[in-house]
């Protein structure tokens, strides 16, 4: 366990030393995966457990160290990647971007994930093809991971730091960016 997380931890700090940890807290105590069970920022860990059926709170932070371990095992270098890819083109890249991001840049034989290529994967692909699921810097890559693997996936992996880690580690061509969110008016 990452020594500097505890009870008295808020959920800012658990999320920013367990990206995964809201995942985790979903997918084992249905908690933070919609309005009716969401946790505030500043809420501790402790206030958390309590309020959601006094669950322990050692227990719930041995679950997310243990999801974040798992978590760790679903990535993949852009260094593997590419080597693997070298050697065996059977692996599917889907590319959880935005349509714009993936006209913009994308992996060469990635494809874009729309809710066509979607049922295609969820009808017709055998649930041990190898899927690597690409992102842009490898932070929501991990959430359409696990949303594969629910469904009977079992060789599922994600680039670790997503597109953005494959421009400087592979290809250096593949152009970076970076999003720009305009303000609320």
């Amino acid at each position: 366990m990452i020594s500097n997380i505890g009870p008295c931890s808020v959920m800012k700090e658990v999320l920013e030393a367990y990206p995964g940890a809201q995942r985790a807290l979903f997918r084992r105590y249905h908690i933070g995966g919609c309005s009716s069970c969401a946790f505030q920022m500043t809420e501790t860990l402790a206030q958390l457990c309590q309020r959601n059926n006094n669950l322990n709170v050692s227990e719930v932070l041995d679950h997310i160290q243990a999801s974040h371990e798992l978590d760790a095992r679903i990535l993949i270098s852009p260094a593997e990647l590419s080597e693997l890819r070298a050697r065996d083109k059977s692996a599917k890249l889907v590319d959880v971007r935005s349509r714009e991001e993936f006209e913009a840049v994308q992996i060469e034989g990635s494809l874009l994930l729309s809710q066509t290529t979607m049922q295609e994967i969820l009808s017709r692909w055998p649930r041990d093809q190898f899927l690597v699921i690409v992102d842009h810097q490898g932070k929501h890559g991990l959430d359409a991971a696990a949303y594969f693997l629910g469904h009977g996936f079992t060789n599922v992996r994600c680039i670790r730091g997503g597109i953005d880690a494959w421009s400087q580690e592979v290809d250096a061509n593949l152009p970076r960016y970076r999003l720009e969110i305009s303000p609320k008016t």
